[in-house]
């Protein structure tokens, strides 16, 4: 099966070696957008996609089996493309790739902007919401739309997020001979709807008064929502630093609260997955709220008490425990569920779960630890220290940690 990339400036840009493999295809499968560039001299099939297209895709491509397949993609086909649910559902042996330029890699000349500076984000099918984990001061990024309405919807997802002075430059058509562009700041933006394929470019630009929130776990506890159950800042610093998040690893966050860990696990990279389990039903929708706010969406809450509610849920590459460490069975189920290597981390601050805590230590090893945190706050016209209730927290590897009572590397 080959894949073409096509651009805006349809068959005048296509490179020779594209052009016959669209001209001697016997089908050709493609958005209802791409397949009107081609030229009648491509006499094969023309196949719109359907809707939605991935639940689509194996019936398709099994109904043309034998036949010569062409698939038209938007652009560079590996690039947020169709060419990785292609690649997923044959394997990259039965693909024969033909790339176009990304619209990405259009923008990019046309600002004179770095690409390797520029961080994308794709809204094709994603809720707006995660345009906010990229935001920062002065980064520039490319927002790949999902249709006309989405300039305006950064625009205001911006003004939201204490970024109303952000510079947005709407790019239409790159490629083509209608290409245009449309400025502006996103405090004041008022342009209409324009073409539907378009990339909207970002210079971001924090307001003043706006809450700054790094790119590392420890964001400021006035960045959530919550009603007080919240892991505070510095001791979910330390928290994500014991769980050692890694791109595209799923994390088991029990006992969710605020959903404060959740959260900053995902934020750590895009491909990092997480499953808020909260038996609190107002909870669990504020967890949702925050996931929404701070730029992380696809986090999944589960409402439920676990140890049930974990029935089910995909196998994690690492678990937090915040909460109902007492509860029968839970911190049970959760060590099995843990594949080998996997990683368990587990905070408390009452004495029965730190006697629960110690025995599961002496038992499998990993490390103890006490997190204790003062504040400076006035005393009178003097100031002195206030101290937070000291955490308690055990943080073990799976298979791989080291048996106090024997020494030995288990």
């Amino acid at each position: 099966m080959s894949v073409v990339g096509i651009g805006a400036d349809g068959w005048a840009g296509l490179p020779d070696a594209s052009r016959t493999v669209l001209l001697t295809a016997d089908v050709v499968i493609g958005g209802e957008r791409q397949l009107a560039l081609l030229p009648a001299s491509c006499e094969g099939r023309r196949v719109p996609w359907p809707s939605p297209l991935r639940p689509a895709v194996p019936g398709l491509l099994a109904a043309h089996e034998g036949r010569a397949v062409a698939v038209l993609a938007s652009g560079d086909p590996m690039f947020y493309g169709i060419g990785r649910t292609l690649t997923e559902e044959l394997g990259a042996g039965a693909l024969h790739v033909l790339p176009h330029p990304s619209s990405v890699a259009y923008a990019c000349a046309r600002l004179g902007w770095p690409l390797e500076d520029t961080e994308v984000v794709t809204l094709v099918g994603r809720p707006a919401a995660r345009l906010a984990a990229a935001l920062h001061d002065g980064r520039r990024l490319l927002v790949l739309s999902a249709g006309a309405a989405t300039p305006a919807a950064v625009a205001a997802l911006l003004c939201e997020q204490g970024f109303g002075p952000s510079r947005l430059r709407v790019l239409e058509q790159l490629g083509g001979e209608r290409e245009s562009r449309a400025e502006g700041i996103a405090e004041t933006w008022a342009h209409p709807a324009g073409d539907p394929l378009n990339v909207v470019a970002v210079e971001c630009r924090r307001a003043p008064d706006a809450l700054r929130l790094g790119a590392v776990p420890g964001l400021p506890d006035e960045a959530y929502e919550h009603d007080g159950q919240l892991t505070k800042r510095h001791v979910r610093a330390a928290t994500l630093g014991a769980l050692a998040p890694a791109p595209g690893e799923l994390l088991w966050d029990i006992g969710g609260g605020s959903g404060s860990i959740a959260v900053e696990w995902m934020r750590t990279a895009p491909s990092c997955r997480a499953v808020s389990v909260e038996r609190d039903p107002q909870r669990a929708l504020r967890i949702a709220r925050n996931a929404d706010r701070l730029g992380v969406p696809g986090l999944r809450v589960v409402t439920g008490r676990a140890p049930d509610a974990l029935a089910g849920l995909p196998v994690p590459d690492a678990v937090f425990i915040g909460g109902g460490l007492t509860v029968p069975g839970l911190l049970e189920a959760c060590w099995n569920a843990l594949p080998d290597g996997g990683r368990l981390v587990a905070n408390t601050v009452t004495l029965e779960s730190e006697a629960l805590l110690a025995e599961w230590y002496r038992m499998h090893g990993g490390e103890l630890v006490r997190l204790a945190v003062a504040h400076a706050v006035p005393v009178g016209g003097f100031t002195g220290w206030r101290q937070a209730m000291p955490v308690t927290q055990w943080s073990v590897r799976k298979n791989a940690s080291v048996r106090k009572d024997s020494g030995d590397r288990r």
